[in-house]
């Protein structure tokens, strides 16, 4: 079974009954203190009006002082204007205070509704973020490897004739691959720096190597 399009709201309409019952009464009392013709029709639609605005900054910005304030001004002139015209005013003769407070009424409604338009509640501001810090680079020296002893080398056999020991044939040291690689980086990073290739005392003393074992570590980079 297909539901009605139209569904009535019993809050709706209770909102609509009310709304024009005090639309009516605003329009009588501002009727009968002297503002005839369009003027007491407008008296309520500026009570209206004004009520709405101050709720709606309530709802819009929460709760503040200033609309408060005009909420419960255009709440009293709204209920003023239903209980005057309940018998308890005699709106034949109106007393002068009446006249006076609706003639001074779109004065103090121009103002509320400028206020709640164009006022703006201080707020403390809102301290920014702090900026995340970028990781500081790693400075540090690559570790300079422990310098590598040269192998000592093998004393000769005496010959069994009596002539002289030919001289022993002296090897290069055995490199490290370790080495050689971090030897490369600081050779790169003196070529860099100076623009030459580094020589084989520079590379000694930054490696901190004997000299047999910079040379033999010299030529692996050539």
């Amino acid at each position: 079974m297909a539901r009605p399009a139209l569904r009535v709201d019993a809050v709706l309409v209770q909102a609509v009954i009310a709304g024009a019952l005090s639309f009516a009464h605003l329009h009588d009392l501002a009727d009968a203190a002297g503002q005839d013709g369009w003027k007491a029709w407008a008296y309520p639609i500026s009570v209206d009006l004004l009520l709405v605005a101050a709720w709606r900054r309530l709802r819009s910005d929460g709760p503040s002082r200033l609309a408060w304030c005009w909420f419960v001004i255009a709440l009293f002139a709204s209920l003023g204007a239903n209980v005057a015209t309940a018998g308890f005013l005699d709106l034949a003769h109106p007393p002068a205070w009446l006249r006076f407070g609706i003639a001074g009424w779109p004065a103090l409604a121009f103002l509320g509704g400028t206020l709640l338009a164009h006022s703006a509640e201080d707020r403390a501001p809102v301290p920014p973020a702090p900026a995340a810090h970028a990781p500081e680079p790693d400075t540090e020296p690559d570790p300079i490897p422990e310098p590598v002893m040269a192998a000592e080398e093998t004393p000769a056999l005496p010959a069994a004739d009596p002539t002289p020991a030919a001289a022993p044939i002296v090897t290069a040291p055995p490199v490290p691959a370790a080495l050689v690689d971090h030897a490369r980086k600081v050779a790169d990073d003196h070529h860099a720096r100076t623009g030459s290739p580094i020589d084989t005392d520079t590379l000694r003393a930054r490696l901190g190597v004997p000299p047999q074992l910079a040379d033999a570590i010299a030529a692996q980079l050539t």
